[in-house]
């Protein structure tokens, strides 16, 4: 599980982070959310320990990830960022680099072992020997997320990942980390602008506003006074074949 407390962030003199705190368990699947500028790209910074909070701590299965050293935390947590790395290596060799954290002086059979199952698992066989350059925005997403799987992480971390994926693709990534959230007992916290996408998924949704938690827990917390208040827009909630769904209110049309 993870804990976070009273975590704090600035940028010189603006304070981005101002005490959030929240928990997870295992096998569960958060959605971070809010508008633009809350906060939510840093705070995944922050947890990472790629950005220096100012005062709290992060803690994985009872250990302070901020007071570790970098490779002892990249075997805790896992990072997939918005945009993927562009690179001439191959699919294989970019999904090898994520067991870097346990290497010595070079790769054993079980890091091939598992590089193989994840990109099986993930559907990028017939990939592997591609430049992640070549592929397709969507590819490379799945690609950074193998890379991050074979970190074995017992907390994983998604900055928008579906941002540049079309709604086939987006669907799909997003029941594969679900799935491998639920089979692994694996944390996930991912930022996302998508609401519909989150309510499909998610089994919990962090609201961040103005730095702070705004609201924090199950899809009983999605109500249309929080989604306007947080967002500053009016929304209905509505059921389509049994699914939740959230709808903005038209503030006005144009004409012509």
């Amino acid at each position: 599980m993870i804990e976070v407390r009273d975590l704090h962030y600035a940028f010189g003199a603006k304070e981005v982070l101002k005490g959030v705190s929240f928990s997870a368990q295992k096998g569960e699947f958060v959605a971070i959310l809010g508008n633009n500028g809350t906060g939510k790209s840093t705070l995944m910074l922050c947890l990472n320990k790629i950005r220096e909070p100012k005062a709290g701590t992060v803690t994985v299965n009872e250990q302070n990830v901020l007071t570790l050293p970098r490779k002892a935390c990249a075997k805790l947590m896992s990072y997939v960022a918005q945009k993927a790395e562009l690179s001439d290596a191959t699919v294989y060799d970019t999904v090898m680099l994520g067991r870097l954290p346990y290497m010595n002086w070079q790769t054993t059979p079980h890091d091939h072992a598992l590089c193989e199952a994840v990109i099986e698992k993930l559907n990028l066989e017939s990939l592997k020997m591609r430049a992640v350059s070549t592929l397709s925005g969507g590819e490379q997403q799945k690609v950074m997320l193998a890379r991050a799987l074979v970190q074995e992480p017992e907390v994983l971390l998604l900055d928008e990942p579906t941002s540049s994926l079309d709604i086939k693709n987006a669907h799909e990534m997003l029941s594969e980390v679900r799935t491998l959230c639920k089979e692994a007992s694996l944390t996930v916290l991912m930022v996302i602008h998508d609401l519909n996408l989150a309510l499909r998924y998610c089994d919990k949704f962090l609201f961040l506003k103005d730095g702070k938690v705004y609201r924090f827990g199950d899809k009983s917390v999605i109500t249309e006074d929080v989604l306007e208040a947080v967002y500053g827009i009016p929304t209905r909630l509505i059921t389509v074949d049994g699914e939740t769904m959230i709808a903005p209110v038209a503030q006005g049309r144009c004409n012509g």
